[in-house]
């Protein structure tokens, strides 16, 4: 082989492939990091959409509970009255601030009032007293332009709200063609501009389905990464030609003293740009000299200009954690958490785990890689943590890792968990540190932002004193179970219960004795309920319980266990003077035996509960 050929190689094998791989390898992360962008975007938007929607159903549900119980409709429908349905449903949409009121009996409307374009109906079965359904209620509180335009302030993104698939009820895009609308996710190209869309399906009116599709002009900012990769693309076609010309130069010129342009060579290729090469002389091996020199120095310009692209890829790394805070998804942080930590240290593996108490071992919830040779060094850095509360950096038979505690911002708060990253043969620099441990304490603060937003979410539903459910949970977890207990022919029981002369308790000893008696019974009816069962506490000294699946003699035996475990209660005094002791009366009722209804099952368990109370007390009555 020729000296030529070999200068030819050896151009190919240290510039061409590494320039194409490096081209290779930083188009596609434009494109990925560009799309996963634009794709979550339109995800977590859409979110927020198909939020509104049920928020907007929801509220019809409130709105359809009542117009459902208005007796004056009820006797339009009994006696078949049309046009005194329709006059008393029109005073009712009017009343309630519903959009449209649509009732339907053998697939045909009844009624049909208020505005067409009214979009996210609640649906509710109409039932007569033998429990037989002879029809549906839909009412709609908002119409389809009302919510494009909310969904518009809320969540930032354009809408089309159609009737099927061709029928446009309300866009806030005028005159969009409907047929280039995707049937779940794509690109819309519209009047000389792109949109990411995507499309959620809803019930309307009537068994129709409403297409709600969002639309996210953002996608257009993507012509700016094609500007970047053509930029991109010229330098390293420029850097190219430049390095070509120079070894078409060399190739040419050299003759003579090869071993010493051999060894500035491999000083070069070691990445040592501090030695020139010597240019004595005025010929053509001075000149290729200089021009080695001057390379050199261009290689390591370049090299200070990738060193300043890394920091400020560090910093893009350092905006996307400063968004976990914000994130209510704990799972799916943890898991954008760890591939983000070894994405932007170069580990092999990473993962994410956390423990219930001080006392628990760690449960794995989240990893990125593989952790086959690695799992001494991950669990001994893990160990580290929770045995010392601070970030821990371990090397062990040739691996390293890093992990850091998630806990609270409090000096002494308990360590919830670990995060680590962990690879082979080199250890972490300075730099890969700082950034794992930032992108660890953003996700220990988000995570204590999940505690916290679901802290507030089991307050809002539970009885501050007792512990159990309040009224309003009861009401609705009620609700839910009537409902399947009319889809699926299964019965449901209701147990109410009231402590017997409790106003005497409070009277005699103080009302924060009485909490105390509430207390202690509200755990002998949580203690005594299946995981399944919603005990509440109904309102003052009166509980419920709720039993899915329950039939009127197994509601009796739970009320008697109930009744029973409070008899033998002794309760002691908050002045340590003795004991009390206290009773209870219970009422049970079962849905479809004893009541067709929600309300009617309510007045049967506590007309039985009353019942007991006027034969006696401290006993069980049936409704009947």
């Amino acid at each position: 082989m020729t000296f030529r050929n070999r200068l030819t190689l050896f151009f190919v094998l240290i510039v061409v492939v590494p320039m194409v791989s490096v081209a290779f390898v930083l188009f596609r992360l434009i494109a990925d990091n560009e799309s996963g962008k634009t794709d979550a975007r339109i995800a977590a938007r859409e979110e927020a959409s198909i939020g509104l929607a049920e928020e907007a159903r929801l509220e019809g549900d409130r709105v359809a509970l009542v117009i459902g119980q208005d007796p004056v409709l009820a006797g339009a429908l009994r006696a078949h009255d049309r046009a005194g349905l329709a006059t008393r449903a029109e005073a009712l949409r009017r009343r309630e601030g519903a959009q449209r009121i649509v009732i339907v009996s053998s697939g045909r409307p009844l009624v049909d009032v208020g505005d067409r374009a009214a979009a996210f109906p609640s649906t509710r079965d109409l039932v007569d007293t033998g429990g037989k359904s002879f029809g549906q209620l839909q009412v709609s509180v908002i119409t389809a332009n009302e919510f494009a335009q909310r969904n518009r302030r809320v969540a930032g993104l354009d809408t089309v709200i159609r009737l099927g698939r061709r029928t446009v009820l309300a866009s806030t895009i005028p005159g969009i063609d409907p047929s280039k609308l995707p049937d779940r996710q794509g690109d819309v190209h519209e009047r000389g501009e792109t949109f990411r869309a995507a499309t959620f399906q809803r019930p309307g009116f009537e068994r129709g389905s409403l297409s709600v599709t969002v639309l996210d002009p953002s996608i257009q900012q993507t012509s700016a990464v094609q500007k970047s990769r053509l930029l991109a693309g010229g330098i390293l076609l420029g850097f190219f030609i430049l390095a070509f010309t120079f070894a078409v130069i060399v190739s040419r010129s050299l003759q003579r003293q090869i071993d010493g342009f051999l060894q500035a060579a491999r000083r070069l290729g070691s990445g040592d740009f501090s030695t020139e090469i010597p240019t004595s002389g005025r010929d053509e091996f001075a000149a290729l000299g200089a021009e080695f020199n001057k390379m050199s120095r261009q290689l390591e310009e370049r090299l200070t200009e990738l060193g300043r692209e890394r920091v400020r890829l560090r910093e893009a790394m350092r905006r996307i954690g400063e968004t976990f805070a914000s994130n209510l998804d704990r799972d799916a942080l943890l898991d954008i958490v760890v591939k983000t930590a070894v994405d932007g240290v170069g580990g092999e593996v990473g993962r994410a785990a956390l423990r219930d108490s001080e006392e628990a071992s760690l449960e794995e919830l989240a990893r990125e890689g593989r952790l086959d040779g690695l799992e001494d060094v991950v669990r001994a850095s893990e160990d580290k943590v929770l045995d010392t509360g601070r970030p821990s950096e371990i090397a062990k038979d040739g691996a390293f890792a890093l992990s850091h505690p998630m806990r609270g911002e409090e000096p002494d708060a308990t360590v919830s968990g670990v995060i680590s990253v962990a690879r082979r043969e080199r250890p972490f620099s300075q730099g890969e540190r700082e950034l794992f441990h930032y992108l660890a304490r953003q996700a220990a603060v988000s995570i204590e932002n999940v505690g916290l937003h679901e802290t507030v979410e089991r307050q809002a539903v539970t009885d501050e004193l007792t512990g159990l459910s309040n009224r309003r949970r009861f009401q609705d977890a009620l609700a839910a179970e009537v409902e399947r207990s009319k889809r699926f022919d299964q019965p449901v029981g209701l147990v109410m219960l009231d402590l017997d002369d409790f106003k005497r308790i409070n009277d005699t000893y103080g009302h924060q004795q009485g909490d105390v008696v509430l207390r202690e019974v509200a755990k002998i009816l949580r203690d005594s309920s299946r995981e399944i069962d919603e005990p509440a506490r109904y309102g003052g000294e009166e509980l419920a319980v709720v039993l899915p699946g329950t039939d009127l003699e197994g509601a009796f035996n739970l009320a008697e266990r109930v009744r029973a475990g409070i008899e033998r209660l002794e309760i002691p005094l908050l002045n340590g003077e003795g004991t009390i002791r206290v009773t209870a009366s219970c009422g049970v009722a079962t849905l479809p035996t004893l009541a067709y209804d929600q309300r009617s099952l309510v007045e049967a368990a506590d007309e039985a509960l009353y019942r007991a109370k006027r034969t006696g007390k401290n006993k069980t009555v049936r409704a009947g």
